[in-house]
């Protein structure tokens, strides 16, 4: 994991620190610890609001009134989802963030370097909080064709995985992670390479692939390393395609993701851009594990974007 290099600043004393917490992140299963985690906050000096939502919606919008109303700083208590959402707000400012890792997956926090049990990284955020001090990383900003843009803090994908949640979040039936592997089955049955075309810091790649993804940390997926050597502090963004896979050959190779060592696969390529631009027909995007935006996008590393509590 690439350290994040310091870049102090003085957090104001005055204002409150805003909490969006996902009472539903990692099952549920951290829900108990919310107190404590706001009593460990607390000792940052500090008052602490817990903000009010319910919807994905509501809670990317209550963010956004936190940071315009002057919020000392935003944290995240859940998984990427929750950190996605929060990162809306807070990308581009300098309202300084944190990470509460308490999802099924925390990718971007882990890979930023806050701690991965959730009690010693809120102490980890308090004391940035008491001392001022925070510290920067890159995010990734996706714009489309008619301007609408979002920010991601750890890995987007454009193809498989993307068209396996898309597949999921259609189906009704069943509930729960079984639905999510019912449909990798149906997409596995219907695998067949999608046409690109990527244009690399102005540079055209035109390719089949079954896999895309954009990394600005390593991995996604809860500790799946699909960008093994992305770093998010060199304001670059790390592409991994993996071109013409049957289903036979995907199923071999995703145990290798969790490694990274799937980047020395004859098929797969790797590549780093500061812009990446990427068109393909009939795909939806997911970012940090949320559904984002269609295709044709472009992604735009932005340095020191992001003002870390560590």
């Amino acid at each position: 994991m690439a350290a994040v290099a310091p870049g102090d600043h003085r957090v104001a004393v005055d204002r409150p620190v805003a909490v969006l917490a996902n009472p539903t992140a990692g099952r549920g299963r951290h829900r108990r610890l919310l107190p404590e985690v706001l009593d460990r906050l607390s000792a940052g000096g500090r008052p602490v609001r817990v903000l009010d939502a319910y919807t994905r919606g509501q809670a990317e919008a209550a963010c956004r009134e936190a940071v315009a109303d002057g919020a000392a700083a935003l944290v995240a208590v859940g998984g990427d989802g929750t950190v996605h959402v929060a990162l809306q707000a807070v990308a581009g400012t300098r309202v300084p963030f944190g990470a509460v890792p308490a999802g099924t997956g925390n990718d971007f926090a882990v890979e930023t370097g806050f701690p991965a049990d959730p009690l010693t990284a809120v102490d980890t955020i308090a004391a940035a909080l008491r001392d001022g001090r925070s510290r920067p990383v890159d995010l990734a900003r996706i714009t489309t064709a008619t301007g609408e843009h979002r920010w991601f803090g750890a890995v987007l994908a454009a193809g498989f995985d993307a068209i396996v949640n898309e597949r999921a979040n259609r189906m009704r039936w069943p509930r729960g992670p079984r639905r999510y592997d019912l449909a990798i089955l149906v997409e596995l049955a219907r695998l067949r390479p999608r046409r690109y075309t990527l244009r690399l810091d102005g540079e055209t790649h035109e390719l089949d692939a079954a896999l895309v993804a954009v990394g600005n940390c390593a991995s996604y997926g809860g500790g799946m390393r699909i960008c093994p050597d992305a770093d998010p502090t060199d304001g670059l963004l790390d592409i991994v395609v993996g071109g013409r896979f049957n289903r036979r050959m995907l199923i071999r190779e995703k145990p290798n993701i969790y490694h990274g060592t799937h980047i020395h696969h004859p098929l797969v390529r790797s590549y780093r851009a500061h812009t990446v631009e990427i068109a393909a027909p009939d795909i939806t995007t997911y970012a940090d594990g949320e559904r984002c935006l269609p295709l044709p996008i472009t992604i735009t590393a932005t340095p020191s974007a992001l003002h870390l509590l560590r």
